[in-house]
């Protein structure tokens, strides 16, 4: 790479990147999507990769057009959330389970996990013993269909609760669900998410009560990175509790500093997933996550060429 590509200004390398993706799909680019996504060398971030969370880009996709779609970008992992189009719930059978989880052998595609909605931060001792139950059924559900883990929340700090009670309480569960995970080999991962408790130094509260190693972070990209003494600080808070996923929304997009946080997963040499959680609604969605997945690679590469 030429010392005129490296002095490059972040914002301008964005807005290039950008305008390569999104305004010159050519066959050209096309035909370097489906290139293995994976670094062959012993750079740091080799072993990252890039995945999508079925959030809004996926939620109506069946398991036949979302794998497919997966392949013709070569994003090669995927979240399936719950609740959505896929129909991977929990009350499939053991056939059903066999029939998604062959699905994925099949293919190139990962079955990262399974994004659920649960959470333990609820005061009321039945709706806080009804989502670690159901999240248990989850976990085998991920087991069944080959998912490595499933995502749950905090959500929030109720009033009338004292803040050190509840952040004992999520991670008191946060224990139960890492051990009777293990059973199953599935991870835990708890998303920075929720009213207050999408605050880092929050979750590092949380994470200083829970003792089981298979329960990690999935970071979230959310504006309250940002706060207090800022990105890196809060990522250092947490960064050796990370598990195996992490979140982000569109790259080039908005003034969330993904460039830095890259920089900083590449460092790390995080080897887990980079998990692409869209927000818009582009016309073309399979063309988006292609560019998505261009400006990821020319980031982590930037990254690379620069330590």
């Amino acid at each position: 790479m030429s010392s005129k590509y490296k002095k490059i200004s972040r914002r301008k390398f964005l807005t290039l990147s950008t305008q390569t993706a999104v305004g010159f799909f050519t066959p050209a680019v096309l035909a370097y999507c489906n290139t293995r996504q994976t670094d062959p060398s012993n750079k740091p971030g080799s072993k990252m990769q890039f995945g999508l969370v079925t959030y809004l880009w996926g939620k109506d996709w069946d398991i036949p057009t979302l794998i497919h779609n997966c392949q013709t970008t070569n994003v090669l992992g995927v979240e399936l959330r719950t609740e959505h189009a896929h129909g991977v719930e929990s009350r499939l059978n053991a056939i059903q389970r066999q029939e998604v989880k062959k699905r994925f052998d099949d293919s190139p595609v990962t079955l990262v996990g399974l994004g659920t909605n649960f959470s333990f931060h609820y005061p009321e001792p039945a709706e806080l013993a009804k989502n670690i139950e159901e999240a248990k059924q989850y976990i085998k559900l991920s087991h069944d269909v080959g998912g490595s883990g499933i995502k749950v929340k905090p959500n929030a700090l109720p009033d009338g609760v004292t803040v050190e009670k509840t952040i004992e309480q999520i991670g008191k569960s946060l224990d139960e669900l890492g051990q009777f995970g293990t059973k199953y080999g599935q991870e835990i991962r708890l998303e920075v998410h929720g009213e207050k408790t999408q605050q880092l130094p929050i979750i590092k509260q949380i994470f200083d009560v829970v003792e089981n190693p298979n329960v990690g972070v999935c970071w979230n990209s959310n504006d309250e990175d940002l706060d207090g003494q800022g990105l890196e600080y809060n990522f250092n808070l947490v960064k050796d509790r990370f598990g195996k996923t992490a979140h982000i929304r569109e790259l080039g997009i908005g003034e969330y500093p993904y460039q830095k946080l890259i920089n900083l997963f590449v460092k790390m040499d995080y080897a887990g997933w980079i998990l692409l959680e869209a927000r818009t609604e582009p016309k073309d969605r399979v063309k988006a996550l292609a560019e998505q997945r261009i400006l990821f690679e020319q980031m982590v590469a930037r990254t690379q060429d620069n330590i």
